[in-house]
């Protein structure tokens, strides 16, 4: 069941709402309904976030993206559509009952850290659980532990006012955790922060991602930070949602010329990864096999070396064409592993933009394996300098080439 699903939602703004989403149904454009005292806010989006996954809403000024993550807390209704909240849809539940959503399954983390100020640091991560009705002395002790998962601890009995910002912003997503709703909603929840600290916070959200596991739905407008936070993206475009991929799939297999045209900037070689871009090797040997069967498969598929595996796969060692000939040649009956060329090993995740020092290292490819270390492809330094090539189709307009310098 996804933690998160929309289904063919609409939000039009202005008079007879309804009847500007029959209109939009029928081929009206938004510009259209704008003129006609309608703003069509959302237009058609459709899209689940997994259990446990960081789902990116991104988007420039005006597309559409923070209006969807106040429909999903239930703060906007749908105009048309449907959301679910863990399979339970919001249209079908009461005042009170969408009030327990909000408080129980579903914590919110703002752009403006919307910090009560009178009230201490600690009391601040503590409020949710004071709205929930949880006893002081148990909220006090999440609201720490929560702190202390941000580095905060200790700063329980300061005031917002005397944090610096990126700090403040520790805070409500202390405030978020120590709430231990399943669901988190960031709404450009870093972006009123200064470069260093952003990335600060970004990097201090993948680790926590990784020890608690929360379903995360992220708004931002910035394209690196989508791609660098993002399991999944959502592409959006005035209103409506142009694509939802990876950021691989994205960068390599763009939707549409607008989606191709925002993300040809993008370093790909902080996106891609080494075992997005490896390819299957030209010829692979068991390590128990000898020179006349590696002697057939270099004639058969005229590589100048083969990668030689164990029965699991798993990779020890390279041999070379020009040995091969030679351990024939002189009857040697076990593979001639090279003592010239070390074969280098890279995981499967690591970011492109590390390769390149060690495939200038080595005159072999780059060995790419898997988490259980078995083979999962191999990089030469020609698919290495491919897959950071991108290009663009067509010319942005103005309007468009601004917002992706945003």
């Amino acid at each position: 069941m996804s933690a998160i699903s929309a289904s063919n939602i609409y939000k039009v703004f202005g008079r007879r709402p309804e009847a500007a989403v029959k209109q939009l149904q029928a081929g009206a454009t938004r510009e259209e309904l704008q003129k006609r005292g309608n703003t069509a806010a959302v237009i058609d989006a459709s899209f689940e976030v997994e259990p446990g996954e960081i789902f990116v809403v991104m988007g420039l000024s005006g597309s559409g993206k923070s209006t969807i993550i106040r429909m999903v807390n239930g703060l906007l209704p749908l105009t048309a559509g449907e959301m679910s909240i863990q399979g339970e849809p919001l249209s079908k539940l009461s005042s009170s009952e969408l009030l327990k959503v909000r408080r129980h399954k579903v914590s919110m983390v703002f752009q403006h850290f919307a910090l009560l100020p009178h009230r201490t640091v600690g009391e601040n991560a503590a409020y949710g659980l004071k709205i929930q009705g949880m006893n002081r002395t148990e909220r006090e002790a999440k609201a720490n532990e929560a702190l202390e998962m941000v580095g905060l601890g200790g700063w329980g009995n300061y005031k917002p006012g005397e944090l610096s910002g990126g700090m403040q912003q520790r805070v409500g997503l202390a405030r978020a955790l120590a709430a231990g709703t399943d669901i988190m909603l960031m709404d450009e929840a870093f972006s009123a922060l200064d470069p260093l600290i952003r990335r600060g916070m970004q990097d201090q959200l993948i680790e926590l991602q990784q020890k608690l596991g929360k379903t995360i739905l992220f708004i931002t407008h910035d394209l690196n930070e989508a791609m660098r936070l993002g399991d999944r993206i959502a592409m959006m475009r005035d209103g409506r949602i142009e694509q939802v991929g990876t950021a691989e799939e994205i960068l390599n297999d763009p939707a549409s010329n607008y989606v191709a045209r925002f993300v040809a900037d993008v370093d790909r070689t902080r996106v891609l990864t080494a075992g997005s871009i490896a390819e299957p090797p030209y010829a692979v040997i068991g390590r128990e096999l000898g020179p006349q069967a590696a002697h057939k498969l270099l004639r058969e598929n005229q590589p100048s070396w083969l990668l030689v595996v164990d029965r699991q796969k798993k990779p020890v060692g390279m041999v070379w064409e020009d040995d091969v000939a030679e351990a024939v040649r002189t009857g040697r009956h076990d593979l001639p592993f090279s003592t010239r060329h070390e074969m280098p090993l890279v995981d499967e995740s690591t970011p492109v933009h590390e390769l390149f020092e060690r495939s200038a290292q080595h005159r072999s490819p780059l060995v790419v394996t898997d988490p259980d270390g078995r083979v999962a492809g191999v990089i030469p330094r020609v698919t290495l300098l491919a897959a950071v090539s991108g290009g663009v189709t067509e010319e942005p307009s103005s309007k468009e080439a601004e917002g992706a310098n945003l």
